[in-house]
């Protein structure tokens, strides 16, 4: 069930009337139904390894929190992740054995495995070994109600795409019951309406330009290219964090409080900056049970670096099962290390040149920088495969097309003069927003703040502008969030 469709718009509601109209003992068990529900409409039989998680996970920190063995830990785990490599890595880990043996001369069996990836099995699989470290950890208890803990692995509106919560967060908030309110519907409804704006208005419309061009990259060279790419960097993020913008809005109306996964990623002044603001429950999942346990950045340049390297390799990896993935992570990681080891020599630089770091066009400089850079890495992301990855960049490169920026031919890529220039101007108004939310200044909470008819004109108005200008309609091919397939 997507949040962009007509089903959801029908069964959110239900779920929210009968919730709060219901006795406090059995509202949990409600969400919980609603939640199997809603992760059924895409394939029922995969509702299996949901629960199978749920189970091992319950069953494993159970264990861990009377005899806190690692060899527990490990071996839950490994369990979850077996479950995981096989829907996901196992074709991947074929193709590349099989690849090594073809070069080494060594006799091997070409197979294909006709696997479907169950949507979101990274986001529950990640959430729920967070749990298990945090009860090893002794950072919390382990759960005894498993009602209560298979909601925290299955609560629908974070379930497919996250954000990827916490135990401590989101766990401990299922001990209150929850009545209506009318403040916290205001501000849900608010945060689902922008969350819709960002999908509905940039994502899918941005999509179709960005799919023209990288479906056939021989034909759109060149410039084409890059444009692609600035259009992308905006994409995945508008499709990203409108998901957990209406996930949060969602919750929120329920009583429950999610984090926040973004917060204006592209003002960033360093790509380690860029992370901490992007994607944030999966960093900060990286950083807390990957980087700090292989030595963080205590043990000296050269093994930070390394630690670094790891861990985005692994988070490569975490998207998906490709090459093209480990480039992307690498890039991210690559990035990093190299801003540490040329730290001293790049403050002796702006010595040299009395370069001062808070200055404005020092900062726009690195903001602009920043962004450059990340965005180079969206190409592997998404790319069609490694090689068409290389012959992109070469396209680039050889490909001298500078006239279509001025003659017209972006408007010919899917995407009409009209709706091109919508999606500058959705784009611009994104950026106040983000920019605003930069400088701490919540728009958000500044219309809450406001009188009664004056809110209920943003309501009014931002809902007939999604109508009008989102991309849906008789004709519409509904897209799936991109981090689904995560």
């Amino acid at each position: 069930m997507l949040f962009n469709s007509w089903q959801y718009l029908l069964f959110f509601p239900f779920v929210v009337l009968l919730y709060f109209l219901i006795p406090g003992k059995i509202k949990n068990i409600w969400l919980l139904i609603a939640s199997y529900y809603f992760y059924m409409g895409w394939n029922a039989k995969y509702v299996i390894l949901l629960l199978f998680t749920t189970i091992v996970t319950y069953t494993g920190a159970l264990i861990l929190d009377k005899y806190r063995k690692r060899w527990i830990l490990l071996l839950t785990v490994a369990a979850n992740f077996s479950i995981l490599f096989y829907f996901k890595y196992v074709q991947f880990a074929w193709d590349n054995v099989e690849r090594v043996c073809r070069c080494m001369r060594i006799p091997f069996e070409s197979r294909t495995f006709d696997i479907m990836l169950p949507v979101g099995i990274s986001f529950f699989t990640f959430q729920a070994i967070g749990y298990t470290i945090d009860v090893y950890r002794k950072d919390i208890y382990a759960e005894k109600k498993f009602l209560k803990y298979a909601l925290f692995v299955s609560f629908f509106p974070q379930l497919v795409a996250g954000p990827i919560e916490r135990s401590k967060n989101l766990l401990k908030q299922l001990d209150k019951t929850y009545t209506f309110s009318y403040g916290r519907m205001k501000e849900g409804l608010l945060l689902i309406l922008w969350g819709f704006f960002l999908k509905l208005v940039i994502a899918d419309r941005a999509a179709i330009f960005v799919d023209t061009i990288f479906s056939d990259t021989r034909q759109y060279a060149g410039l084409y290219i890059p444009a692609a790419v600035i259009i992308f960097a905006f994409q995945i993020y508008c499709d990203f964090s409108g998901y957990s913008i209406i996930a949060m809005g969602s919750a929120r109306i329920l009583g429950l409080q999610l984090m926040d996964n973004f917060n204006a990623p592209y003002f960033s002044e360093s790509v380690s900056e860029f992370w901490r603001r992007w994607h944030i429950s999966l960093s900060s999942w990286f950083r807390d049970y990957l980087y700090i346990p292989l030595g963080g950045s205590r043990k000296g340049t050269k093994r930070t670096c390394l630690n670094l390297m790891i861990v985005f390799l692994a988070s490569g990896l975490w998207h998906g099962a490709a090459w093209s993935y480990v480039v992307w992570g690498g890039l991210n990681g690559g990035f990093q290390v190299l801003s540490k080891i040329t730290d001293n020599l790049r403050k002796y630089i702006k010595r040299m040149l009395g370069i001062r770091e808070n200055s404005f066009s020092h900062r726009l400089l690195r903001t602009i920088l920043t962004f450059l850079l990340v965005d180079f890495t969206w190409l592997f992301f998404r790319i069609n495969g490694l090689k068409e990855g290389v012959y992109a960049l070469k396209s680039i490169v050889t490909g001298f097309n500078p006239w279509i920026l001025t003659d017209e031919s972006l408007f010919q890529c899917g995407l009409d003069r009209r709706n091109f220039q919508l999606l500058m101007l959705a784009i611009g108004v994104l950026l106040i927003a983000d920019y605003s939310k930069f400088r701490g200044i919540s728009i958000h909470k500044k219309i809450l703040e406001q009188d009664f008819w004056f809110r209920w004109l943003v309501f009014a108005g931002g809902t007939l502008f999604v109508i009008i200008f989102g991309i849906w309609g008789g004709n519409y091919d509904a897209k799936s969030f991109i981090y689904f397939q995560f």
